[in-house]
């Protein structure tokens, strides 16, 4: 079954269309990197996947389930730089929020175990009792994570899960990303990401041009210029 299968999708805004004729498919525990321009449809695709908006035209499913249907089986990590820190809130209680469901109000002792085991796995049991706020950028994006993998999702999808973190963090993450045995998908605009053992590589602007990672022979001991990269990925003669 394949983990997700995208059809001829169109998404307009008004007369404006934002997706055109966007196909792809992915296996389970396939990792997809997404890149492109601002304003090219990327956080839009994003929120088809996740069932927030409804294609105008073709066919999207998760595990063979519409969106709208497959959303407990997704981890959503949004942009941390989204997430209200002024809210009194500590680290225990963000993760626990992965284990809320439709008609739940309370949380088991089954909940607080998942939560505690995916806090133990990014490194942040110990921070459980801060407030979010007390944080930095870095350990605000782990408590995020760790509430997307609460869920114990089939597939994880993260919008810059490295934005406005040090290098330091920035490997963090990714060095987790590359190690998770799900599905993942990644919008990021550090083309550098690149580098790590994705799958597949989408460059959506309005349309999408879908690579194999491999056939992009990225070399890692040495400069690369990011602008020839980026025109490498979205020349139509690599094909969809």
């Amino acid at each position: 079954m394949k983990a997700v299968e995208v059809k001829h999708l169109y998404f307009r805004y008004s007369r404006e269309w934002i997706l055109e004729d966007v196909s792809l498919e992915l296996e389970d525990k396939e990792f997809l990197a997404i890149i492109g321009p601002n304003g090219g449809g990327k956080t839009t695709f994003l929120r088809i996947l996740l069932g927030f908006l409804k294609p105008t035209k073709g066919e999207v499913k998760i595990y063979n389930k519409p969106p709208n249907k497959a959303s407990y089986l997704i981890g959503y990590v949004p942009q941390y730089t989204t997430f209200s820190t002024d809210i009194p809130i500590v680290v225990e209680d963000i993760v626990l929020q992965g284990r809320l469901r439709k008609g739940k109000f309370f949380y088991t002792k089954e909940d607080k175990k998942i939560a505690y085991e995916k806090m133990e796995i990014l490194g942040i049991l110990h921070l459980k009792d801060k407030k979010i706020k007390n944080l930095s950028g870095g350990e605000r994006q782990k408590v995020l994570i760790a509430r997307a993998l609460s869920v114990e999702p089939k597939i994880l999808i993260m919008d810059e899960p490295t934005s406005a973190i040090d290098i330091k963090g920035q490997n963090e993450i990714l060095n987790l990303i590359e190690s998770l045995e799900l599905t993942r998908i990644v919008v990021s605009h550090d083309v550098k990401i690149l580098f790590r053992k994705v799958d597949k590589i989408a460059y959506i602007n309005k349309r999408a041009i879908i690579h194999e990672a491999p056939q992009l022979n990225i070399p890692k001991d040495r400069h690369f210029c990011e602008v020839e990269l980026i025109d490498f990925l979205k020349g139509e003669e690599c094909g969809i």
